[in-house]
């Protein structure tokens, strides 16, 4: 990730393990696929980011699975467009491929908000002292501890 880089965080809302968000993304995936759509993940917002360039320097979309940062998706293009009803929305394109940080605690918030490459959580490869090896519910047990 470049030193410019500039993240965003949101919630994952309706997924309990990181787990539960690679089989829904390969599940949409499949249904792109299936329809003929081009294969591409990505999520809807109705924000549009100002700070684009940044987020798109090597940036990540970092996902707040219950009440932690756990993972993160590096960030390939933000692309708006209008809906049926003309409401401004974008498309944040993601990397499918989810990559485990360590766990950061975040309280609830609306919508997504900017994280800063100092504020953002280290990947688990990155020294993740083999938490990425433990079983997730044993992570999850362990951050529901304040352990993590």
């Amino acid at each position: 990730m470049s030193l410019m880089a500039l993240n965003l965080v949101k919630l994952c809302v309706g997924v309990d393990a990181i787990e539960d968000l690679e089989g829904w993304i390969a599940f949409r995936l499949a249904e792109r696929r299936r329809c003929g759509e081009p294969v591409e993940q990505f999520h809807t917002t109705r924000m549009i980011p100002k700070r684009a360039d940044e987020l798109l320097d090597g940036g990540s979309l970092y996902w707040v699975i219950r009440g932690n940062i756990q993972v993160r998706q590096r960030l390939l293009e933000i692309r708006p467009f209008r809906d049926p009803d003309g409401i401004r929305r974008c498309h944040l394109m993601l990397e499918p491929e989810l990559v485990p940080t360590q766990w950061q605690p975040r309280r609830a918030f609306q919508g997504w908000r900017y994280l800063l490459p100092a504020d953002a959580p280290a990947d688990l490869a990155d020294g993740g002292e083999g938490l990425a090896e433990l079983p997730a519910e044993f992570r999850r047990e362990l951050a529901d501890l304040g352990l993590l």
